[in-house]
């Protein structure tokens, strides 16, 4: 049963992968738990609702029920939850549970963040998404409409339950956008994932069980190291964001409802690396390798009719973007990335203009 240790300032917390890894959680719960809130999604909660249930045994909880999209991934969600559990009676005592995709990690993260200025949170990711990225690290937020997570808090978990079993249950689209967030990870740091991933297509598709705890443990692995070295993102932590800030502007600029996230970080990885190529920053070879991988693990919705410059625009309203400064994460090798702050505003339009070319 692999175990991750994060260790930062804040906390430290252990995540665990491991098939039926939600029958460990009584023993995470805080030793004086309070009043346990559950925030999932009912179509969620209809598939694993009784693994929790069981889990927690005799322990009385109340369900919060998230509309789910990112467009309900708002401030006012936050506050209506914040509002039940008041109306429960709700302290500092009490825990909040996730049991979800990356939008109610994030959420459900936030409201234990601010709910009378910081509750524990157990974070149950549900799809590939969440375990191999979104529920580690302790990044908790929710979107405006100039652009996505622009509001937020970090806010480290009691623990992370990544089970894999309920994996089995993902359809199809959304189990490949997960697996762009793990093509990721080995880009930025995992050559050796990297490969796999090219060469264990066919058993990656089937969801072979030692495949994918593989690819959840080694991402879980990446994403903790990298936590741990920097809990805050003010230096190492950025490289998490490959391919994230060309595809926050997509995923803002088509109003949350064309792409799912690990598709706009697909199409961003694309864009991304079609840059560093432009910038003689990456060897053909591998700009070459990367594209095929991203279409071998495709395809995305169609991007036809999305202008290049909306999304240029876009890009200036990115969180990570400091005094009108872009910071773009661009591969310099296969297992590792650069930050650049300095990059032409023409060869980041001609890389937008190229990526979303091959993706009509």
């Amino acid at each position: 049963m692999p175990r991750f240790p994060v260790a930062t300032p804040q906390r430290n917390y252990i995540a665990v992968v491991e098939r039926g890894a939600i029958a460990r959680l009584p023993e995470f719960l805080p030793e004086k738990c309070g009043r346990v809130f559950v925030v999932t999604e009912r179509r969620v909660w209809d598939l694993h609702g009784e693994r929790v249930r069981a889990a927690l045994g005799s322990v009385n909880f109340h369900t919060l029920f998230f509309a789910g999209g990112e467009e309900n991934k708002r401030l006012s969600h936050v506050e209506q939850f914040a509002e039940q559990m008041a109306e429960s009676g709700a302290d500092r005592s009490s825990l909040v549970i996730a049991v979800g995709g990356g939008i109610v990690t994030d959420l459900a993260g936030f409201l234990a963040a601010i709910y009378m200025r910081g509750i524990p949170v157990i974070q149950i990711p549900t799809t590939l998404l969440a375990q191999v990225d979104a529920a580690v690290g302790g990044k908790t937020g929710g979107n405006l409409v100039a652009g996505k997570n622009l509001i937020g808090a970090f806010h480290q978990p009691l623990a992370v339950l990544l089970d894999s079993d309920v994996l089995s249950t993902l359809p199809e689209r959304e189990y490949r956008a997960g697996l762009y967030e793990v093509i990721k990870h080995g880009i930025i740091a995992s050559e050796p994932l990297f490969r796999l991933m090219e060469t264990r297509r066919d058993a990656v598709f089937a969801q072979d069980p030692a495949i994918v705890e593989h690819l959840v443990a080694e991402s879980v692995r990446i994403k903790a190291e990298v936590v741990t070295a920097d809990e805050r993102e003010s230096g190492l932590r950025r490289i998490l964001n490959f391919g994230h800030t060309f595809g926050h502007a997509l995923e803002a600029e088509t109003k949350y409802s064309h792409v799912l996230h690990g598709e706009g970080v697909s199409w961003g990885m694309r864009a991304a690396t079609h840059l560093a190529g432009a910038l003689g920053m990456l060897p053909a070879a591998d700009v070459a390798a990367i594209l095929d991988i991203l279409t071998a693990y495709g395809p995305i919705p169609s991007l036809a009719g999305i202008g290049a410059e909306p999304l240029q625009v876009r890009l200036l309203k990115d969180k990570k973007t400091v005094q009108s400064r872009i910071h773009f994460v661009l591969p310099v090798k296969i297992g590792e990335v650069v930050v650049r702050a300095d990059v032409p505003e023409d060869a980041v339009r001609g890389a937008i203009e190229v990526a979303l070319s091959e993706c009509l």
